[in-house]
């Protein structure tokens, strides 16, 4: 492929500039108040194919909120492949702890990016990972240098579930046919250790009710007479777990696949450094289940955490209720195997189990997926390799992530495809926290090297 870094370079600042004005469009798919934004994002998504090169653009419509489609079909007997991506966001809470607006993005150096990092809601997560195929799309077809079929499909609602994809893509299954399935909605171990996500978590989310009293109580009258929901949920959710950290839910570890030790051998082969770890996050220990390392427990370990918990008067100053209700929302990321579904009904069987008399409880599971892993051995992932081997200088790492995109394995189900996730995030970016960012080096590294994948891949494949 020809000069594929002078085009960047030609054209850098409107690269960024473009994603920029995208990253201020507040796509917040969780927040009903957000919807024309949403919308207006999706827009945007369309247009940006559009130029990019794609003959077909549709916008179709959903349940929620529409899904693009996209495509540029050079020859049928080529291979395709579907690049997969979101255009909504996390909410941006807590707002306080913003360095700078979540929707006014700014461009900073940090010591990890030192060319500069994009800080704004979605720059890594994953409205800069998405944008990094559309420009590589311009890149390609503008320098006559695109070997193969490529096909787009892009959602707003990742961030609250994907429901109404799963329909989409059973409807569409002609439309989407490909060979591969190309994501960036992950990360990679740092700058200069480039990796490939073989695996992901699976994901069960659940919101939990407690009510006690009819109404608010008057501590002073009532204490000590009358179960209190936030002490009684506080205990049962610190009952979820025993002594060493392993989750008490009969049944949860039931088809967890234990890795051998060779595996874990390999995946200790990860550069990791404990006390830059440590220090990144500014605490002074580690945490997690027994005899795991940090690495397997954020990875190859199922695991379950409080994601917000919630009672009673949280206002300034000082008011002595005993609250009627008691609230807790519930993640629990899954291995391979595990079943999100039948995991959510052991969670709520469970926690209806211990919860004591003079409360009743609810469980209201919210959305899932399915963990999954994809072989080393197939012809998109050495492509994918060769791709980062050729752009990096070296070799990428395979690791399994902990994070989740519960629609990958809906995808292979669905049309039969195996996908590949190239991700160009680090760690530190903190998406779905205050300050999300993603490195200029990471934004343009990414348009250079996915290129290349369609090349290796188009090889490997004729």
């Amino acid at each position: 492929m020809q000069n594929i870094p002078g085009y960047i370079s030609e054209h850098k600042h409107r690269f960024l500039e473009e994603l920029i004005d995208l990253l201020k469009i507040p796509s917040i798919s969780a927040d009903k108040a957000y919807a024309k934004d949403v919308l207006h994002t999706a827009d945007s998504v369309k247009n940006a194919l559009e130029e990019a090169g794609c003959d077909v653009v549709e916008i179709h419509e959903t349940a929620g909120y529409p899904i693009i489609y996209g495509e540029k079909i050079i020859d049928k007997n080529l291979p395709t492949v579907l690049v997969y991506g979101h255009y909504d966001v996390q909410p941006p809470d807590p707002l306080d702890l913003w360095n700078s607006p979540p929707f006014e993005p700014v461009i900073q150096k940090t010591e990890l990016h030192p060319e500069g990092a994009i800080f704004a809601r979605g720059a890594c997560d994953d409205k800069g990972q998405m944008y990094m195929h559309v420009k590589a799309l311009e890149l390609m077809v503008n320098t006559d240098q695109l070997p193969c079929n490529v096909k787009f499909m892009i959602e707003g609602e990742e961030e609250v579930g994907s429901n109404n994809l799963a329909v989409y893509v059973a409807e569409n299954k002609e439309k989407l046919a490909n060979d591969i399935i190309l994501i960036s909605d992950t990360g990679m171990i740092a700058n200069d250790v480039p990796s490939i996500t073989t695996g992901l978590r699976g994901l069960s989310y659940v919101e939990v009710e407690l009510t006690g009293p009819n109404r608010d109580l008057h501590s002073g009258l009532y204490g000590g007479a009358v179960a209190n929901p936030i002490n009684i949920l506080t205990k049962m959710i610190a009952g979820l777990h025993d002594e060493n950290n392993h989750i008490t839910i009969p049944g949860f570890y039931d088809k967890v696949q234990e890795l051998s030790k060779d595996e874990r051998e390999q995946m200790a082969k990860a550069p990791f450094n404990l006390e830059a770890y440590k220090k990144a996050l500014d605490i002074d220990a580690v945490y997690g289940e027994k005899d795991y390392t940090t690495n397997e427990r954020n990875s190859i370990r199922p695991t379950l955490d409080v994601n917000g918990i919630w009672g009673g008067y949280i206002g300034e100053g000082a008011k002595t209720v005993i609250a009627s209700k008691a609230f807790a929302k519930i993640s629990m990321r899954l291995v391979p195997n595990q079943d999100w579904k039948e995991i959510t009904e052991l969670f709520k069987t469970y926690f209806e189990t211990i919860a004591p008399v003079g409360v009743t409880v609810k469980v209201t599971p919210h959305h899932g997926g399915q963990g999954y892993v994809t072989p080393i051995d197939t012809i998109g992932y050495k492509a994918a390799s060769k791709a980062y081997e050729t752009t990096f200088g070296k070799k990428p790492i395979p690791q399994r992530s902990g994070g989740s995109i519960p629609i990958v394995s809906l995808f292979e189900q669905e049309l039969g495809s195996k996908t590949i996730l190239m991700g160009f995030g680090l760690d530190s970016d903190a998406i779905h926290s205050p300050n999300e960012h993603f490195g200029v080096w990471n934004y343009l590294k990414g348009i250079e090297t996915i290129p290349y994948f369609y090349k290796y891949f188009t090889e490997m494949n004729t």
